[in-house]
């Protein structure tokens, strides 16, 4: 296990940036690139999405203040880059952010990269058809295995009102789920 605050100062010093970069990258990648999957629904889009995470967080981790853990901090630029992806997509296509997640969730089908059946199908489209802020809680509880601690911290949010939209995520996807 590494130590976080000796690995932020060898991700701050110009002498070990580099070499302390490639190994937040080794470290973090996957489980990044998945929880942005997650958002963005697309394999190329969340390709694009983690890049545009990785080099926001090699030009801004001299402003990392330590006030979270360094993960939540990487969490949250994956987070809102993934948003702000979406939100581009759907106003350069003239529709709505929900416009463009059910677009997103009809093109897995031809996703070469989605492996799911049927049923990994339908959860997605319950999930996407959930409220954007429901959708992040639910992934980040379900999926990533997150505290409602860590959501909060990632969120910027109460974990009182992490827990009740987990709740109601939970009740709509069930109705979903069931309703065919």
């Amino acid at each position: 296990m590494i130590n976080e605050t000796d690995f932020i100062l060898r991700l701050k010093d110009p002498k070990s940036k580099e070499a302390a970069f490639r190994e937040l990258l080794s470290l973090y990648k996957e489980r990044l690139y998945w929880h942005i999957r997650k958002i963005v629904i697309s394999h190329d889009d969340a390709d694009d999405v983690l890049q545009n995470t990785f080099i926001k967080v090699y030009r801004s981790i001299d402003k990392f203040k330590g006030d979270s853990k360094l993960y939540s901090w990487l969490y949250r630029i994956a987070t809102n880059e993934s948003i702000t992806h979406i939100n581009r997509n759907a106003k350069r296509m003239q529709i709505t952010n929900e416009e463009h997640q059910n677009l997103a969730i009809n093109n897995l089908t031809a996703d070469i990269y989605f492996e799911g059946d049927e049923i990994q199908l339908k959860l997605q489209k319950a999930i996407a058809s959930l409220p954007q802020k429901q959708q992040l809680v639910f992934n980040m509880k379900y999926f990533d295995d997150l505290k409602y601690k860590e959501i909060a911290e990632i969120l910027e949010t109460s974990e009182g009102a992490l827990k009740a939209s987990y709740h109601i995520a939970v009740k709509k996807i069930e109705s979903f789920l069931s309703s065919d």
